[in-house]
């Protein structure tokens, strides 16, 4: 069996490796490194366009972002914290385009204003407040509010068109959202690696086997698919990016911190529309309200989309219920993620959350024309036959123990990491892609703490992300010029 030495291993072709190579690239240039993918090409399984929202996730215009209290007030700091994390994506995009590293923006980010929409007393009322919560901070102050037949007639003309005068609706527009083809993205950046030396891109190789030696280096083995062959890789850092694989690799990786951890898997399904005439009228993200028990990946939302460099239009997700991890995975990936470390807590949210897992059976078995009919929430005149269902991406959500055993079914991004720095695993899903340069910044400076405090790799990771190490929470001067340079720089403004 082939030995491959590496100083750097990372699991999965898709944009969150992508982007902890090219960071680790710039870093120290001369890193080995090896990516090593299961199926025959980088981002295909959640980072493909068509697998994902596409929205660069800011908070501008996801309402599950902003909760509403029980006293009727909103909270607003988590769509704080994420705007400012997809900031940083921004900044580390415009750098490499700077650099000539990424092609020319429009490949893989466009301008699409991302807008919130609803409709009812109930609701007008609560996204007003928001407006009013969020715009009052530097981060949202170029957020409108409008409950005018004029504005949303220039807004989204196919939402408000035929639809009843009498019902009252609002909504809010933030011009420079963005639409990404995370997808095209990642393509560039594992194209511009693979031009450097010292990294090795391995396809149709899955991992069967991770363990760390007595050195505390890692042995990672895999086998090419195509021609059978063995290959053990050697690595003092090793980090799984695999979407939904990176559970089960965890596990295997028997770390401390892994104990406790599960998942729920959970699969989507859009609908399109490719009709010209239909698509050249929408040029936005609308994002409403999730029905009450639906999870936050299942938010309903009419999408101007552009992948692969063709416009699209998608509604959805249409939640369903899976026990695969992947995409292209098992139907005993659920399964066999239960060990006896995460057995009490998957059960005491398998308790607690019946009324969830009905809703996604419900979702699976609803008919072209219920989808349909959801659709015409947003766009009143939506005809059967100028839709098509398609599949999106596989999704695991975090499942957590929390004291006393139990679990707690989590929402969001997380980055697991052992305690002596040499493995990490992003587990997870939504804001997921959108933070990816935050995300990374997490793991170089809890994977790699001595070397971030030199610095070399401090003034490196400035030029890579300017705001580095400052808050754009706090800090509006600086929010005003990195803002400035990125909207230029991507061509969002």
């Amino acid at each position: 069996m082939a030995v491959r030495q590496a100083d750097v291993v990372l699991v999965g072709g898709g944009v969150m490796s992508a982007t902890l190579g090219m960071m680790l690239r710039q870093l120290d240039p001369s890193l080995d490194i090896v990516m090593v993918e299961r199926l025959d090409h980088v981002a295909h399984e959640s980072t493909d366009g068509w697998n994902n929202a596409g929205t660069g996730h800011a908070g501008y215009c996801e309402l599950n972002y902003t909760p509403e209290t029980d006293d009727g007030d909103v909270t607003i700091d988590r769509a704080l914290q994420i705007n400012a994390q997809f900031e940083v994506s921004l900044q580390l995009w415009s750098y490499l385009v700077e650099q000539g590293i990424l092609p020319e923006p429009s490949t893989f980010i466009n301008r699409t204003p991302h807008q919130s929409f609803v409709w009812g007393e109930k609701d007008v009322a609560f996204l007003k407040r928001r407006y009013e919560r969020l715009s009052a901070h530097h981060l949202f102050r170029d957020m409108e509010y409008t409950e005018s037949p004029k504005d949303l007639e220039e807004w989204m003309p196919l939402i408000v068109n035929n639809r009843d005068p009498m019902q009252r609706v609002a909504a809010t527009r933030i011009k420079h959202g963005s639409d990404v083809d995370f997808g095209s993205l990642t393509r560039s950046m594992v194209s511009w690696l693979e031009t450097q030396p010292n990294f090795e891109l391995m396809l149709s190789s899955p991992v069967h086997y991770i363990d760390q030696r007595d050195n505390g280096r890692w042995k990672v083995r895999v086998k090419n698919q195509k021609t059978g062959e063995l290959t053990k890789l050697e690595a003092g850092f090793v980090f799984l990016g695999a979407g939904g694989g990176a559970l089960p690799l965890l596990q295997k990786s028997g770390i401390e911190e892994a104990r406790g951890y599960g998942g729920f898997p959970v699969s989507g399904q859009w609908l399109v529309c490719g009709k010209p005439d239909i698509v050249q009228q929408h040029n936005s993200k609308v994002y409403g309200k999730a029905p009450i028990g639906a999870p936050p990946m299942s938010v309903p939302h009419l999408d101007t989309r552009i992948i692969n460099g063709e416009p699209a239009l998608l509604f959805g997700p249409f939640a369903g219920f899976t026990t695969r991890f992947l995409k292209q995975g098992s139907i005993f990936d659920l399964l066999g993620s239960v060990k006896s470390t995460n057995l009490k807590p998957m059960l005491s949210v398998s308790k607690s959350n019946m009324d969830l897992t009905r809703y996604l059976i419900g979702e699976v078995f609803q008919s072209h024309s219920d989808r349909v009919a959801s659709l015409r929430n947003f766009f009143p005149d939506a005809m059967e036959e100028d839709w098509q269902l398609r599949m999106a991406g596989q999704r695991v959500q975090i499942i957590k123990q929390v004291d006393g055993g139990g679990g707690k079914l989590e929402f969001g991004t997380e980055i697991v990491a052992a305690k002596d720095g040499t493995l990490a695993a992003l587990l997870g899903a939504s804001p997921g892609a959108s933070t990816a340069a935050n995300a990374m910044i997490n793991v170089i400076e809890r994977c790699f703490p001595e070397k971030i405090k030199t610095p070399e790799w401090q003034e490196r990771m400035k030029e890579l992300v300017p705001s580095y190490g400052q808050s754009l929470v706090e800090d509006e001067a600086l929010l005003t010029k990195v803002r400035e340079r990125t909207l230029s720089t991507l061509q969002l403004g």
